[in-house]
């Protein structure tokens, strides 16, 4: 059943408490955003989470160049990539932004996540790919985002967090979960010795097996 903008605006509320209750997130620092209709409803720009409100998200045109918005709160300085990936891909319905610590990590070392586990399908291919850096908030940045997301649903962001896609706000956040956990592995990994890395081969027929999984139900 299609949510109303009344229920979507109290889940991104929700869901941005829980990304810093889940650890992988500190702070004001990642941002939430759904498609809705012809907008996005995207989380203010610093505002705590304990102290957001249905009412504080904020309602910007997906066509819009000017990020003009409506509410009574600055939609967040990310909201460029947010409405690339909204209004260019059919698969977004909804996007997490974070800084959890080893994503991150692998981001300020520019690393990519390579097929070390077969979880790294569930992000639409045989790696997680690191996009370039770019200045936060700017043209620049959503242009790099898209690039890295280009047949993903997870990208990092250079010296900087990472950004997961859902086509609901569940299947987003349990992306980013997973995502997290999977950079963990990676990095504890790359200290005993480094990763053994799956065949393309392995992936594909992993990919084939997650078509029939189950994931599109995740609520």
């Amino acid at each position: 059943m299609k949510q109303s903008e009344k229920e979507l605006r109290a889940e991104i509320v929700q869901r941005c408490r829980e990304l810093n209750s889940s650890g992988i997130n500190q702070g004001t620092s990642g941002n939430i955003s759904v498609r809705f209709e012809d907008r996005m409803l995207i989380s203010p720009s610093a505002v705590p989470y304990d102290d957001m409100t249905p009412d504080m998200i904020t309602s910007v045109a997906l066509d819009s160049v000017s990020g003009a918005y409506e509410g009574p709160c600055r939609p967040s300085t990310e909201w460029r990539f947010h409405q690339k990936l909204l209004s260019g891909r059919e698969d977004a319905m909804a996007v997490v932004h974070a800084h959890p610590s080893y994503c991150t990590s692998l981001a300020i070392a520019r690393k990519e996540i390579p097929s070390c586990h077969y979880m790294v399908a569930a992000f639409g291919g045989s790696s997680v790919r690191c996009a370039g850096y770019a200045t936060f908030g700017s043209e620049e940045l959503s242009d790099l985002t898209m690039e890295a997301m280009e047949g993903r649903t997870a990208c990092l962001l250079a010296n900087h967090g990472m950004v997961v896609i859902g086509d609901t706000l569940a299947k987003a956040m349990w992306r980013a979960i997973e995502l997290e956990a999977l950079a963990k592995q990676y990095c504890l990994s790359l200290a005993i010795g480094g990763p053994v890395i799956l065949s393309d081969a392995e992936i594909e027929e992993t990919l084939r097996l997650f078509s029939g999984y189950g994931f599109q139900d995740i609520e």
